[in-house]
């Protein structure tokens, strides 16, 4: 994550182009380039998943009950986040808002990891999210290969699960299916045999 400018406004966001990743935190705008293979590749695994089993309507074939997007905008008080996935129980938000930015906090997120983001996603960002009162979030790691589950509480943030590797696991809130860890991981051989430069994860 590149700091951009502190003390920004939504104004300097948009000015950003769309080739990066732009966010306002704690008033600083930052912004990072498109991530890599690995990383998008685990970000698609996870959400065809996790959309399969539960965003759709409840009463259907799969557990349903959700909204899921990908990257959506949140508009949490001062700060302008992009998660790689969020979700909103549609019990709690039973029509979807045609808006380019979500005020409303979801009820899970899903932040996958790139060394150039890390950092920023588990401090700065855990607290906003917990701030906002989130009370799942998953952090991935694509390049150890990992998912771990927390949920929110007093703490503010407990470790619920940790999982590595290729496994077939249940993760709340999504613990209604059995979901397999090995879809999500970009072959080794395939990523290093890949032609042209290989960008940082």
């Amino acid at each position: 994550m590149k700091l951009v400018k502190r003390g920004a406004s939504f104004a300097d966001l948009v000015q950003l182009p769309d080739t990066c990743v732009a966010e306002i935190i704690d008033g600083d705008l930052d912004a990072s380039p498109r991530p890599a293979s690995p990383h998008a590749y685990a970000a698609t695994a996870l959400g065809f998943d996790v959309y399969g089993g539960f965003g759709q309507p409840p009463g259907s074939a799969a557990p349903g009950g959700w909204w899921i997007l990908v990257e959506p905008e949140l508009d949490l008080g001062s700060d302008v986040v992009v998660p790689d996935w969020a979700g909103w129980r549609r019990a709690r938000m039973p029509v979807m808002p045609h808006v380019v930015g979500f005020t409303l906090a979801p009820d899970w997120l899903c932040e996958v990891e790139s060394p150039s983001t890390k950092l920023i996603d588990r401090t700065r960002k855990m607290r906003i999210y917990a701030r906002e009162g989130v009370p799942h979030l998953w952090m991935v790691d694509p390049l150890a290969q990992t998912l771990e589950v927390f949920r929110r509480d007093d703490d503010p943030w407990t470790p619920a699960a940790g999982f590595r590797g290729a496994c077939t696991v249940r993760a709340e809130p999504f613990d209604a299916v059995e979901l397999d860890l090995s879809r999500w991981w970009m072959p080794l051989a395939a990523a290093a045999a890949a032609p042209g430069k290989v960008p940082a994860l």
